[in-house]
């Protein structure tokens, strides 16, 4: 026999069970009998038609696959549009329209603001000059990335600040000395930038849409506001308090192998020199980057300034760099398109679970369980299902599905609804468990410095540890900082 020949791989079993799984979840959910109606306290009744139990059957296959990786992350999200059109679930048109949703192209645009950063060596000299100030310390690194990456989603989007900081995490990487191998310090490095940007965006209305959609349900359901220091002065100890222990997570649960990195401060400060003086084009795209952020932030800040819409306006930096050559038609071929359809899908199956009526039965399932709880028990139960489905879908339809309910019960279990309110943005800003529950997670996945099964079971104490922060902020931080978290029950 030829020794050529190569020999034959073994058939990936794992793979086939697990891709076999998600399928046969799709199929027992769809073609199951009907299930019961979801009825709300007041009596009004959600049924599920057929179509709505359709869109859970794609939402459990995608889960199933997206979790155990059996295809590219962005091919399952094409079988989500295929299998809503196939199935009759919504129109072809409708299900693939999502794939173009203006957050879609809002991740877009903040990934190509990274490839910039990269390209015009923005990265490399912000990358030095960080190292130069926290030294040679593994332990130090991963702090000055995960505050870094926080205090940025303060001011502006969590899903723009990790583009912008994973190809620094990259040159940060490339100086362990591991090359493209996974290590322990890379699966920390790049999941606790995902994680610590969902944690600094709770902070303020800047870091995502997600803040002001929460508010906008809060007023039409209790005709209160919540202004924009009043939601930073109760959540700013709570996003802080999760940057530092995760930073504490990642030192236990990915502890870096090397202690220090010998003669790294040295060396970050020979590269940085050897940079040279700063080009055109890091001017040039440190304005137009610097003036996205600035009218994006205007508008959430000073009212009568012109609220345009975020995507357009980020849109048009990304053409700002093809007009003034920063970029070129190469670099458009190098967009992470598996990211982009990841997101596409997360969208598309987002709005089929909201378009369907699925999301609302399952949010009112939920809720109702727990109508006759503690009113720390509900708000713990609301923080819980807005923590897990916003790994799912959008946070923004998360909050959308269980809030305006869970504002409607709070008031005949006595509970406030401040409490509900704030729990609820906090576990929605930070979704650890799925590579679609958030933009950062998905980026920091470009790395390959883990798979999707890994961040899966990284984010499980994760989440858990989450959990008890809002149980320690319902009970005791926000109390004692004012803000109501019990009331005198309804009548």
């Amino acid at each position: 026999m030829d020794s050529n020949i190569e020999a034959k791989e073994p058939f990936d079993w794992k793979r086939f069970c697990f891709l076999m799984l998600g399928v046969a979840l799709f199929v027992i959910v769809y073609y199951c009998p009907p299930l019961p109606d979801a009825v709300d306290p007041n009596g009004v009744h959600f049924p599920l038609s057929k179509e709505a139990k359709g869109a859970l059957a794609v939402f459990l296959l995608a889960g199933t696959w997206w979790v155990f990786e059996v295809v590219p992350i962005g091919v399952t999200s094409l079988t989500i549009g295929a299998l809503q059109a196939l199935f009759l679930i919504r129109p072809a048109k409708v299900a693939f329209k999502d794939f173009m949703d203006p957050s879609v192209l809002f991740i877009f645009g903040s990934i190509v603001i990274g490839m910039v950063f990269t390209k015009t060596g923005l990265t490399k000299r912000l990358a030095y000059k960080m190292l130069i100030v926290v030294g040679e310390k593994t332990s130090m690194i991963y702090l000055g990335c995960f505050i870094v990456t926080a205090a940025l989603a303060h001011i502006m989007a969590h899903t723009a600040v990790a583009a912008t900081i994973y190809p620094l995490l990259l040159t940060i990487y490339a100086l362990y000395g591991e090359g493209d191998k996974q290590t322990k310090f890379g699966k920390g490095l790049f999941m606790g930038m995902a994680y610590v940007a969902g944690a600094g965006s709770i902070v303020t209305l800047l870091g995502a849409a997600r803040g002001a959609v929460a508010i906008g349900f809060y007023n039409d359901v209790v005709g209160k506001t919540v202004g924009f220091f009043e939601l930073t002065k109760f959540m700013f100890p709570i996003g802080w308090l999760m940057v530092f222990l995760l930073w504490g997570f990642f030192m236990v649960f990915l502890k870096p192998e090397k202690t220090t990195i010998p003669g790294l401060r040295q060396k970050a400060k020979d590269l940085d020199a050897n940079n040279g003086p700063i080009t055109k084009n890091e001017i040039l795209a440190a304005v137009i980057v610097g003036s996205v952020i600035l009218i994006m932030s205007l508008g959430s800040l000073i009212d009568g300034f012109p609220k345009l819409h975020k995507t357009a306006v980020i849109l048009c930096s990304t053409i700002l760099f093809f007009v003034l050559n920063i970029l070129d038609i190469d670099d458009l071929e190098e967009i992470p398109w598996n990211i982009i359809l990841l997101f596409a899908g997360a969208m598309s199956i987002g709005f089929c679970l909201w378009d369907t009526g699925a999301a609302e039965w399952l949010a009112v399932n939920w809720l109702v369980m727990f109508e006759k709880a503690s009113p720390f028990v509900f708000i713990m139960s609301i923080a819980f299902f807005v923590m897990i489905m916003t790994n799912f879908i959008m946070n923004v339809a998360a909050i959308a599905i269980s809030l305006p309910v869970a504002l409607v019960i709070a008031p005949y279990l006595g509970a406030a609804p401040e409490g509900i309110l704030f729990a609820s943005l906090v576990t929605a800003g930070m979704p650890f468990l799925l590579l679609v529950g958030a933009a950062p997670n998905a980026i920091a996945y470009d790395s390959k410095q883990f798979t999707t099964g890994e961040f899966f079971m990284y984010g499980i104490p994760a989440s858990a540890m989450l959990m008890v922060v809002v149980a320690i902020a319902v009970g005791v931080i926000w109390p004692l900082m004012g803000m109501p978290i019990y009331v005198t029950p309804a009548g």
